[in-house]
């Protein structure tokens, strides 16, 4: 049976989202909440964080924001605590907290940028999974759904292709096969894992390192096959439909979103 596109998909379901603060987490944390979710963002700026909260908020939504590093243990599995501890269970987590990398060759990279890099996107999505987990194989289904729970990973076309950012490429195509892993190891257990793995899209990361000579957005621009850098509205759409219940028999992959780049 086809089930049909329903709005507040996810009404009386309650999502994390790391990385919230800003560009494809914000964005799927006002999506979420306007959907009906009850939305915990997860990030290290709090004024940001809390604007976000306020929007959603405004708009009748609910949500608050959590200060936490997700490349540390304690505090992931403190925000997880706090998460079931307010709204009862986790039904829905989009690890997408990340940093972009420094970018340069091999031979010259600095330890402390590799390391950085590798904790944030890689360490960090294993720590979230581990204790997100962990609350969903404890809790029983909602009435409406055929999972205990939905994991959705932050990976990056950079984890299917090379890039000249070798800590971001190395943690992107970590998450991927993570993501697999973790996807095989629960797919008999109720929760379903997935990826997406974007190309450019115009956020305050893509802002970071795409303007550093005057033509550079350009550049990237015209490496997409569509012709225009994506949009984060464009990412959070694709994340929401991956945590839906119209996406019930897909698990263990990672969708493009990439304007053909990887077709290329």
């Amino acid at each position: 049976m086809i089930r049909p596109l329903q709005e507040n998909r996810f009404s009386g379901q309650v999502a994390l989202v790391t990385g919230g603060t800003a560009g494809i987490g914000e964005a799927a944390s006002l999506a979420y909440a306007k959907e009906g979710a009850k939305v915990v963002l997860v990030g290290r700026n709090s004024e940001r964080g809390n604007n976000v909260v306020n929007v959603i908020q405004n708009t009748g939504g609910t949500a608050n924001f959590i200060e936490a590093d997700v490349s540390q243990a304690s505090q992931v599995q403190g925000f997880i605590e706090t998460t079931v501890e307010k709204y009862g269970r986790l039904d829905i987590a989009f690890n997408n907290a990340g940093v972009e990398g420094a970018g340069g060759p091999i031979h010259e990279y600095p330890e402390d940028e590799w390391v950085k890099t590798i904790d944030i996107n890689l360490k960090g999505v294993w720590l979230c999974m581990k204790y997100q987990i962990q609350q969903m194989l404890n809790q029983k289904p909602l009435a409406f759904s055929e999972s205990k729970g939905v994991i959705v990973n932050m990976a990056s076309i950079a984890g299917h292709v090379a890039s000249a950012s070798p800590d971001y490429c190395a943690s992107k195509h970590g998450v991927v096969g993570l993501t697999k892993s973790a996807a095989l190891n629960y797919a008999s257990k109720g929760i379903r894992v997935n990826s997406v793995s974007p190309a450019s899209i115009h956020t305050p990361m893509f802002d970071r390192f795409a303007t550093e000579t005057p033509d550079q957005v350009e550049v990237w621009r015209d490496s997409h096959p569509i012709g225009r850098i994506g949009q984060p509205h464009e990412v959070a759409e694709a994340v929401l439909w991956l945590s839906s219940n119209n996406t019930n028999f897909i698990t263990g992959t990672s969708l493009m979103i990439d304007g053909g780049w990887t077709a290329q």
